[in-house]
């Protein structure tokens, strides 16, 4: 069986210490959506890291680590990423493989997304300006370059054919766009040749011998369940399947193969960008879930918006994603707050509802919330359920209760030590 750990907000809720945390107990660990937007960090001994593409199982000796074909892949922030762990001495070419249907992201294709953002002006949908979204564009238009046409003797042609087709399209945007093409390109074909040194593999035949032997997988998600292309808050999404069902479709197996599901939230809520956020708060209890979160994006920089937990959104990404087991992040950054609200309905278009509308913009959706009595316990050196707070376990076992799935670890800091299991 292969199970999947998931994000269920907005993205940003620590998928990547999780995925460290958890990967002791896999022989594979496996990237199945998403691109270089997503930013995966992981801190211990001391250190902090920041993975973009590369499966978040990397740091350990035991794991393969597989880039689906449900990624794209931007050959010059790859081997940035593989430049940055040049001093941990990993076989890069026996412990990372990678997708030969996995789609590649050209210059150009960052470009497009720069000129499609620039013409929207006020409307932008917070692009993370990677290219991610042109290039599933061109997955879907069955005009993409993926990583098995590098091993063909006509890539180049493919290559120079997308990218003039590319440039007719920037022109089209009629937005002033200064970029230097030839340095961008000496840059990503420089980039290829060290992606080439890598092992590309069949990946769906690799994860089906693999299961076949017994072998155990955990597929990584990237972003989260809120910004899923088909369930997100559309338009203001990202371009892939954020959702369990990404994972069959990314990596190539049957959903009779999926086992547990692990789904990984905040204790409050996050977002980047642009989009609507019932919840999100302009006081003061806003100002320092962010400041004492340290909530800037690990891709971008921008500072994260932050609001209550909004239970309503979590409960409809555990039900689409059939969520097994929950993991709770930064309960240690609501510790001193007298009061903690949690969101337990809508009033949408004046009427009271407890699902997720095909709407939440602040016009349509109004939050009432439930209060709780908050804790002022340090947690950051707590290392076992025992210690936890009565008021953090009451407002755990809320959570628990209300969208049908049990907590099962309760993260007390960044480093992979403080992690408690439940």
């Amino acid at each position: 069986m292969i199970d999947l750990l998931l994000g269920l907000q907005w993205g940003d809720e620590g998928k990547g210490k999780i995925v460290d945390v958890l990967t002791k107990n896999y022989d594979i660990i496996a990237r199945f959506q998403g691109g270089p937007n997503a930013g995966h960090t992981l801190i211990f001994d001391g250190n902090k890291h920041v993975l973009h593409t590369i499966p978040s199982g990397i740091f350990h000796d035991r794991a393969i680590n597989i880039v689906g074909n449900g990624v794209v892949i931007d050959p010059v922030i790859f081997r940035k990423e593989l430049d940055n762990l040049s001093s941990y001495q990993i076989d890069f070419k026996t412990k990372l493989l990678i997708s030969r249907k996995a789609h590649i992201i050209l210059p150009t294709h960052r470009l497009l997304d720069a000129a499609s953002e620039k013409m929207k002006g006020k409307l932008k949908i917070g692009s993370t300006l990677k290219g991610i979204g042109p290039t599933y564009m061109d997955k879907t238009g069955r005009n993409g370059l993926r990583i098995g046409d590098l091993e063909m003797a006509d890539w180049k042609t493919r290559y120079r054919a997308l990218t003039k087709k590319h440039l007719n399209m920037i022109k089209f945007y009629a937005v002033e766009l200064e970029f230097d093409l030839e340095a961008l390109e000496k840059e990503f074909f420089a980039a290829i040749d060290i992606l080439k040194e890598l092992t590309f593999i069949d990946s769906e035949e690799y994860i089906h011998q693999a299961l076949s032997k017994g072998k155990s997988i955990l597929a990584e998600g990237a972003q989260g369940s809120l910004l899923d292309i088909d369930f997100g808050t559309y338009p203001f999404v990202t371009s892939s399947n954020t959702t369990a069902a990404g994972a069959c479709t990314g990596l190539g197996v049957a959903p009779n193969k999926i086992g547990q599901v692990f789904g990984i939230f905040k204790a409050y809520t996050t977002r980047v960008g642009s989009g609507p956020f019932p919840t999100e708060l302009f006081d003061e209890d806003g100002e320092t879930m962010g400041k004492v979160g340290h909530e800037f994006g690990a891709t971008t920089g921008r500072p994260r918006r932050c609001g209550w937990l909004d239970l309503i959104a979590l409960k409809y990404a555990v039900q689409i994603n059939g969520v097994s087991q929950l993991m709770m992040m930064k309960g240690d950054v609501l510790s001193g707050f007298k009061t903690l609200k949690a969101c337990t309905s809508y009033t949408y278009k004046g009427k009271d509802i407890l699902h997720f509308p095909f709407n939440i913009e602040e016009e349509n959706v109004k939050v009432n919330y439930t209060e709780f009595e908050g804790w002022s316990e340090d947690l950051t050196a707590m290392t076992e359920a025992g210690q936890l707070p009565k008021n953090l376990n009451d407002y755990i076992a809320f959570i628990e209760d209300f969208v049908g799935a049990k907590v099962t670890i309760v993260s007390v800091g960044p480093d992979r030590k403080q992690t408690i299991m439940v």
